[in-house]
């Protein structure tokens, strides 16, 4: 099988497996030979390389010879195996090398709490088998970054900060020891409204194979900043313990006045926790390099010191000891008690830890600010009622660059009742209101933040004890715990929809959700999505887990009858998503950007539970090549989106859409009726027809009504006689409605209003009749016979005229035609569909003549016709029978009996150019102009 050029991933029959994953097949076709049942090919997606990229390839092996020895005399073949068993053998009969598998919460937890620190000398431990690298040719030497990274839902989720003189970098590595290349990311360069505000760099790397899992388990995974090939910086994923208890992170680098020569490619990290009991106190975890004299071989002693930003305060001064100091990563730690004021500095990024040399404090010194932990992190939770409600919320909050707590709320269902909203610990055994948040609630939103928050409010949080209540004076109250949700994508924009119930009833619980969405350079839609309230059911499987699906849906406009486009994104169990959809049309991002596109949750039988409008901002790339708000050329565009529920060509008229084949009455004037076709309105004035009734007994059409119409017995006229009052009965044809006694031509989209037929409604039994206009016989054949108009009710016999040019030249004419005896004007001929013509015009419609030509004179195989104006000339056609004749007579030497020159001389042309004839009209168009 050929090799494909996805990484991390392959795909064979239909599936996609990870890198390096094993599974059987019941077949799989080889050449000619196709394996059966009882030859069952394992695959097991191998990797190569390219240019140091891991790409996957499929390999496929038949185990059917490997299969073990049986003690049984009469050993079966069981359904869907490869080998026999026994009957009393219920161990696996197939050659199994699969390790064995962490089911996904251990493997969640045997994969958390992984850090890095990327220096210039960490990045030496992948380049041992290359020159060293110095500041001569890596410009990124002297760059300092640190991360944190989570695995959460085979995901691993990643976090950087960078120090201030180290620029964003352009893509991101995830390599081996080895130095391949197991995942490459593009990193953008703008990044997200949560990226911008906490001065963090996030992202994932979404399905992780399970062996890269396990190198990541055994910290052989390392991590790579690129800038440009010549700038580079490497740190490997390492295990810290202390990261379980992180709160507080600080990124050093060398201050003002040390030795750069000493320090070139030097930093470090801090990991640090507090804790607010009775005794507060600190933990500072250290991870660092370059802090050491070329003389320092062991038992190096190193000061570590945490002291106030701005005033010349030392909170602590601790003296730690590194035995063997290296030249890439060293690690140390400090505990100390602190006093409450200092605790609170510490909360509200007042306080800097440096790390110096003891013999030299001033040539090697490292120091950084103490600020929010690393990790991309989003708090978030839905506001469910305690009570049977209509009502529901969201709310959603993080720590920004300034350590301050910034928060939105929105709730629904509660704008009568003036609620207040306030943040609760609800850690211990009574609740603890911390802060009030309704002075910033305005018509159910309330957007703020909180100014250098302590310990009291950052513990509760980190914990997942930190409360959302809305609760108002008649006793409706919603409530939910902020809960903590990785970064990426998605959420890396300014706040989540809430998804609404569909029904306002007060249930209880009440179903509620809320979705992240975001659009990424490669025009993909991403989503995170988390619904609550449903409720247990009654039934044996109400501990599996519930299965939604989840729509999108988009319009042109949101206008009454605009065609919707409905797309299912996913279906899953459960009550969280992650998930992307590519290959959205142009169409379809416009209308996301522009506000018009929904998201829809329903369930297993359709229902549809949770709905709301959703607008992602898409980039320019994304979208259609215009950039106005043009109606009709959004609806124009692209009405089928791909792999979407085709939508139907729909027509935007005034203020509203109509579906394909109905028909309407202006509602700007009456006296114009449209219809929609093929995605585009066309409106017809009323053509009114003539009224059979005397002038006096004709009545003025009513409000809402075109043509007048004769007076009857069910119609109720004013005191003038002349105007209708009231109308109490009518009747009904297509949806439109007409007055007794009146008379209209039908409306027959798409060729419009059909003149030949004059509708009437019986003013006695409302009965329509339409009949048709009776035609009187023709003088003349009907071959020769012609409309004056295109919408003429009537055939006419063409009216002949002798040439102007030759007077009394009968010759030209029809048989059954006779001469005018009154020649006319050239201007009476063109206006009852005459012709003109270079030679020998003008022509009155319906003539026939030959053609001539100055130099030949008549051609006489050439017939030119006129008909309403425009001519046609023809070649004379010559059956193909008629020509096989005139050919085996001539080859024979006969005479050619019943021919004509015309088509002996057509019958000569050659082969080739006859069939090229052949393949278009049987007869030969001629214009005028190539006969001039």
């Amino acid at each position: 099988m050929a090799p494909l050029t996805v990484i991390n991933e392959s795909f064979v029959t239909n599936n996609t497996y990870q890198l390096l994953d094993d599974r059987f097949t019941n077949a799989v076709r080889v050449n000619v030979i196709t394996t059966t049942v009882a030859a069952v090919c394992k695959r097991s997606n191998k990797h190569v390389q390219k240019k140091r990229r891991i790409v996957a390839r499929v390999h496929c092996r038949n185990i059917k010879n490997e299969c073990p020895e049986l003690t049984c005399k009469e050993p079966v073949l069981l359904p869907g195996r490869c080998c026999k068993s026994c009957s009393s053998d219920f161990s696996s009969d197939i050659v199994q090398d699969l390790p064995a598998q962490l089911s996904s919460e251990e493997e969640e937890r045997s994969l958390k709490h992984f850090g890095t620190l990327l220096t210039g000398r960490t990045s030496q431990v992948l380049r041992r088998d290359e020159p060293s690298p110095t500041s001569m040719y890596n410009s990124a030497y002297n760059y300092l970054a640190t991360g944190r990274f989570t695995f959460h839902r085979k995901n691993l989720y990643y976090s950087f900060y960078l120090s201030t003189s180290t620029p964003r970098p352009r893509g991101i590595q995830f390599i081996d020891g080895s130095g391949s290349i197991l995942e490459e990311q593009a990193i953008d360069p703008i990044g997200g409204v949560y990226q911008n505000a906490t001065g963090k760099l996030c992202g994932v790397w979404r399905r992780v194979p399970r062996d890269y899992r396990k190198l990541l388990r055994e910290e052989r995974l390392h991590v790579s900043f690129i800038w440009e090939p010549s700038a580079t910086l490497t740190g490997q994923l390492s295990r810290y313990r202390t990261l379980s208890t992180e709160q507080y992170t600080s990124l050093l680098e060398p201050t003002m006045g040390v030795d750069r020569s000493l320090m070139s490619g030097a930093g470090a990290t801090a990991i640090v926790s507090a804790s607010s009991a009775s005794a507060p106190s600190i933990h500072v975890s250290l991870v660092f390099n370059g802090v050491f004299l070329p003389n320092d071989v062991s038992e190096v002693p190193l000061i570590v010191q945490l002291e106030h930003v701005e005033k010349d305060y030392v909170v602590l001064r601790e003296e730690i000891v590194v035995k063997k100091p290296s030249n890439e990563l060293n690690f140390g730690e400090v505990r100390s008690a602190l006093s409450g004021a200092d605790l609170r500095l510490l909360t509200r990024g007042k306080l800097s830890i440096s790390i110096m040399s003891r013999k030299d404090p001033q040539a090697l010194r490292l120091a950084g600010i103490v600020g929010p932990r690393a990790n991309c992190e989003m708090y978030q939770t839905l506001l469910l009622s305690e009570t049977p409600s209509a009502a529901s919320g969201l709310a959603w909050a993080f720590l920004d660059r300034a350590g301050s707590l910034r928060y939105g709320v929105q709730l629904i269902g509660l704008e009568e009742e003036s609620p207040l909203v306030t943040l609760v610990d609800e850690g211990g055994k009574r609740r603890t209101e911390l802060e009030d948040l309704t002075p910033s609630l305005f018509e159910g939103l309330a957007n703020g933040s909180l100014e250098r928050p302590g310990p009291r409010f950052l513990e509760p949080l980190f914990n997942g004890e930190l409360a959302v209540v809305a609760a108002s004076h008649v006793g409706s109250m919603l409530r939910g715990r902020l809960l903590q949700r990785p970064v990426a994508d998605a959420r890396d924009t300014a706040a989540p929809i809430l998804l609404r119930r569909l029904s306002q009833e007060p249930v209880h619980p009440g179903p509620v959700g809320l979705v992240w969405t975001a659009i990424d350079l490669d025009c993909s839609l991403h989503y995170e999505l988390e619904i609550a309230g449903f409720p247990q059911t009654s039934s044996t499987n109400s501990h599996e887990p519930r299965t939604f699906r989840l729509y999108l849906e988009t319009m042109p406009l949101v206008v009454q009858g605009a065609p919707v486009a409905r797309r299912l994104l996913e279906e899953f169990t459960g009550y969280i998503l992650e998930g992307s959809v590519t290959g959205l049309s142009p169409v379809e991002l416009y209308r996301i950007e522009s506000g018009i596109g929904f998201l829809e949750v329903t369930d297993k039988q359709a229902e549809r539970i949770l709905k709301a409008p959703f607008k992602a901002r898409a980039p320019l790339n994304c979208l259609p090549h215009y950039a106005d708000n043009d109606v009709a050329s959004v609806v124009a565009y692209n009405l089928q989106p791909p792999k979407s529920d085709i939508e139907t060509g729909a027509c935007f008229h005034e203020t509203r859409f109509y579906e394909e084949g109905t028909q309407w009455t202006s509602s700007t004037d009456p006296c114009y009726m449209c219809h929609c076709y093929r995605g585009l309105s066309q409106c017809d004035p009323v053509p009114c027809p003539v009224l059979t009734c005397a002038e006096g007994k004709q009545l003025k059409p009513p409000p809402g009504h075109c043509c007048p119409l004769c007076s009857t017995p069910g119609i109720n006229m004013n005191a003038t006689g002349k105007n209708i009052s009231t109308v109490t009965r009518s009747c009904t044809l297509a949806g439109q409605f007409h007055l007794p006694g009146a008379s209209w031509h039908p409306y027959l989209p798409p060729m419009g209003f059909d003149t030949c037929t004059i509708c009437t409604c019986d003013h006695v039994t409302l009965e329509v009749k339409c009949p048709r206009v009776q035609c009187p016989p023709l003088d003349c054949d009907e071959k020769f016979a012609f409309r004056p108009s295109k919408k003429a009710c009537c055939k006419q016999c063409p009216a002949t005229t002798p040439s102007p040019t030759i007077a009394g030249d009968t010759t030209r004419l029809p048989r059954d035609q006779a001469a005018l005896s009154i020649k006319r004007t050239t201007e009476e001929i063109l206006a009852s569909g005459g012709c003109k013509y270079p030679l020998g015009g003008p022509y009155e419609n319906g003539m026939e003549w030959h053609p001539r030509i100055h130099s030949h004179g008549e051609i006489k195989c050439v017939k030119c016709r006129c008909k309403n104006g425009e001519v046609r000339c023809d070649r004379k056609r010559c059956p193909r029978a008629l020509c096989n004749t005139i050919a085996h007579q001539m080859k024979r030497g006969e005479y050619v009996v019943n021919s004509d020159d015309c088509c002996t001389v057509q019958c000569r042309r050659a082969r080739r150019h006859h069939r090229n004839n052949h393949h278009h009209s049987a007869r030969h168009s001629v214009t005028p102009r190539e006969l001039s």
